[in-house]
């Protein structure tokens, strides 16, 4: 279950419990050390990525935002039109740092979550490292033509030809604080810089003059972790139902499995968890488990009995996805793009 750390900061950060004096002390100590990470990281940008086209999508707050969803549509966006997709990623919460190359049937352990959701969802070639630069140019030595990274906002040393910031609309930006005071890892101005602030849900405190577009989660099937076997969710309905949730934020899980009708057994791990057996020892077995993709990939070999992962598909405006290809075509046209 998620900490009593993690608990006390959310209610802080988006509850509207008061700040105590030494996180705001503490504040421009981050700010600062932001300030001199960006400055240095800047000058140390390798001049031989420069013409890559690659595409930064991430966020500002820290926590679960939608990108994972994003970065897949993305993908099967640019398969489909006729680029060479490929995604880099820190691989966050696994056991090395050097560079390694993604398969569907990679450890989560070794790889990540997240890059093995995408690996096994997109299916483009995702490579993981510490240093992103180095795994963007092992993608271009492989004839990728766009690289897109999943997060990587605040990774100045990692040039980019478009950067896409989400917003989970449910939260916005908490309290408008920055780290550890707030959940901002940048000023909102920061804002005024990106491509696109793609907006999952809904959000009203953003200016008209940003570049905003709205992408919502669509609900796939209910597929079993254990046999392949797949439901729709509204065969679930009224059914009650252990959901588990390990990602930045599980109430708007919760909250689409309640639409469907869905009686939620709420079991909140902290996001990336690595679960084991003993993690579902204590729920009603008489109800099913239900759990997100993500959550999935970290299951499949501890011997769960009537579990079902939700696959989710991000659903962006016919208009945008147009702009977005016309844009890349432009960006890759460019003199000296390409790898």
């Amino acid at each position: 279950m998620r900490s009593e750390t993690e608990l006390k900061l959310n209610s802080i950060w988006y509850g509207g419990a008061p700040v105590p004096w030494w996180l705001r002390l503490l504040t421009p100590l981050y700010r600062a050390g932001n300030r001199l990470d960006r400055w240095w990281n800047l000058r140390q940008r390798p001049e031989d990525l420069e013409s890559a086209l690659i595409i930064v999508v991430g966020n500002i707050t820290a926590g679960g935002s939608g990108k994972t969803p994003l970065v897949i549509r993305l993908c099967n966006l640019l398969r489909q039109a006729g680029f060479k997709p490929g995604v880099i990623s820190r691989g966050y919460g696994r056991k090395d740092r050097g560079l390694r190359l993604v398969s569907p049937a990679s450890s989560p352990a070794a790889v990540g979550d997240e890059p093995l959701l995408i690996a096994r969802r997109a299916e483009v070639p995702v490579m993981v490292a510490a240093d992103r630069c180095e795994a963007a140019r092992r993608l271009l030595k492989q004839g990728i033509d766009v690289i897109i990274s999943d997060d990587g906002l605040q990774h100045y040393r990692l040039p980019r030809a478009l950067e896409i910031c989400v917003i989970d609309g449910s939260r916005g930006f908490g309290n408008g604080r920055l780290i550890p005071a707030g959940p901002l890892r940048e000023p909102i101005e920061r804002l005024s810089g990106f491509d696109t602030i793609m907006v999952n849900g809904e959000l009203d405190l953003l200016s008209d003059d940003l570049p905003i577009t709205h992408m919502s989660l669509e609900a796939g099937l209910l597929r079993s972790v254990d046999d392949g076997q797949s439901w729709r969710l509204a065969q679930f309905a009224g059914c009650k139902a252990n959901a588990v949730a390990g990602i930045g934020n599980p109430s708007r899980y919760f909250d689409l499995l309640r639409g469907a009708r869905i009686k939620v057994i709420e079991h909140v791990f902290p996001d990336h968890h690595i679960f084991d057996a003993e993690d579902f020892e204590n729920m009603d077995k008489s109800f099913p488990i239900l759990m997100t993709e993500k959550d999935a990939v970290k299951c499949r070999n501890l011997g769960l009995k009537n579990a079902w992962f939700l696959s989710v598909d991000a659903v962006l405006p016919a208009e945008w996805e147009r702009e977005f290809l016309s844009r890349v075509a432009r960006k890759q046209a460019r003199p000296g793009s390409g790898s």
